[in-house]
């Protein structure tokens, strides 16, 4: 049984419900999510290209193992998978996925900052 997918606008919705978030169009129809202005946690293509996020350091080999998800192109430096959809994971995971690089984006801001978008 396979685990229910999510489609790019089920990812979009769910990024923009995370404390803070906000959606901006960049680099010619890029759906950028970041909070307190300009830290992006995801990356969305308008054209249905892909999803990019960041992964914490230390998982990020382990994912780009994993069929269908592979190093984000120019971000991959900076710890950030990419994939295409249909997404290779179920809801619960990329939720989970996505909540998780919210987060690692908010705490590298200013603590004042972070106890608003921390909840």
């Amino acid at each position: 049984m396979s685990k229910p997918q999510m489609s790019p606008q089920q990812v979009a919705a769910f990024c923009l419900g995370l404390p803070g978030a906000r959606e901006d169009y960049k680099w010619g129809g890029i759906r950028v999510f970041s909070v307190a202005g300009n830290k992006m946690f995801a990356v969305l293509d308008l054209a249905g290209a892909g999803l990019s996020f960041k992964v914490a350091d230390e998982l990020f080999l382990g994912y780009c193992d994993r069929p269908g998800v592979r190093p984000a192109p120019y971000l991959a430096r900076a710890k950030w998978i990419s994939m295409q959809p249909p997404y290779p994971m179920g809801r619960e995971e990329l939720c989970d996925l996505l909540q998780r690089s919210h987060k690692l984006v908010v705490r590298r801001l200013p603590k004042r900052q972070q106890a608003a978008l921390l909840g």
